[in-house]
């Protein structure tokens, strides 16, 4: 029996994170709104509406560019830079944040900004204490200079020059 390819894994793992961004904060609040304005309605539906894209863009860079998956247990072959990782190093992390913030805005639950702050204070702490140590061995120099040319979270305004602006290829380990 042939083993399942990148994009199958992918499909299966995404999963995980359409629970956090979607099945937690449906348990925390039961989609019962606060007293919300439609001013923050629009902005969080965007929010929810641009992340969880964000997040589905992310995951597909793993198996397209990477040619692996964002699951530990089968990684990409390649470093990930291209797309939405060419302004942030976390953009499905930083994207799955955003969804939770977006239905905090759109249900005005006191719950839901809670949770987005622990949900990011715990992945910064996976990235800084797991994820980047793990890429840092895997692929050496090409990310250090991608790390030292694209910031963590939010991207910063671009300047004349090219260096975090191009798109950085890695070689094959």
């Amino acid at each position: 029996m042939r083993s399942p390819g990148p994009g199958a894994i992918t499909a299966v793992f995404f999963a995980f994170p359409a629970l956090l961004m979607y099945l937690v904060p449906w348990l925390l609040t039961g989609w019962h709104p606060g007293r919300t304005w439609l001013a923050s309605q629009l902005l969080g539906g965007v929010l929810v509406v641009a992340g969880t894209a964000a997040v589905v863009h992310s995951f597909a860079r793993f198996v397209t560019e990477g040619r692996g998956t964002p699951a530990p247990f089968a990684p990409t072959e390649r470093l990930v830079v291209g797309g939405l990782y060419r302004f942030v190093r976390n953009p499905m992390y930083a994207a799955a944040v955003a969804v939770i913030i977006g239905q905090a805005l759109l249900l005005d639950r006191l719950a839901l900004w809670v949770y987005a702050a622990v949900f990011w204070l715990l992945i910064a702490g996976y990235v800084l204490r797991v994820e980047e140590p793990m890429l840092r061995a895997r692929f050496a120099a090409d990310y250090e200079r991608y790390r030292r040319a694209v910031p963590a979270w939010l991207p910063r305004p671009r300047s004349g020059h090219t260096e975090g602006g191009r798109e950085q290829r890695s070689a094959t380990p």
